[in-house]
């Protein structure tokens, strides 16, 4: 099984109420090989919600306690990411999933890159809360935009 943001899967959950919908993991989920989440919403948050970035690291780093998560107007909510994060995790183990495919540049999902925490656009190198949670448990995280390269040295047919 893989488990896939839901925004990718078409459903509008990003911050801003929209989604990312990529087709490969719609078809996935019509195949019935994919389930979806949406840590965010897993975690509390509603949508819409105050766009937010992860300020002084990664989701490394929070988990360590060395960075947090803020939302524009300065709200920490980093409680709602690790939450999200723990409850994804759990989703994860019981699907048994092989891969989780997560949305690039999220404050929870990045799993190469995320926003710098200045609110100006600008990325970085890191990882997400929950990417981060994942990692550390063993299971392997990869965004949409390694999905195909992944399905095809998994021989995996969508």
């Amino acid at each position: 099984m893989i488990v896939v943001s839901a925004c990718l899967a078409g459903f509008e959950v990003r911050y801003n109420g929209t989604h990312s919908l990529n087709e490969t993991v719609r078809e996935l989920l019509e195949q019935k090989k994919a389930v979806s989440v949406c840590p965010e919403l897993l975690g509390g948050f509603t949508t819409p919600r105050e766009p937010a970035e992860i300020i002084g690291g990664d989701g490394d780093d929070v988990l360590d306690g060395a960075a947090k998560v803020f939302e524009i107007s300065g709200r920490d909510v980093t409680a709602l990411y690790v939450n999200g994060a723990h409850l994804t995790l759990k989703k994860a183990k019981e699907v048994k999933a092989v891969v989780v495919v997560l949305k690039e540049y999220s404050p929870s999902c990045g799993s190469a890159m995320i926003y710098n925490g200045e609110f100006k656009g600008v990325r970085a190198v890191g990882n997400g809360v929950t990417t981060a949670l994942l990692k550390r448990n063993g299971i392997m995280v990869i965004s949409e935009e390694e999905l195909s390269d992944y399905l095809a040295l998994a021989q995996i047919k969508v």
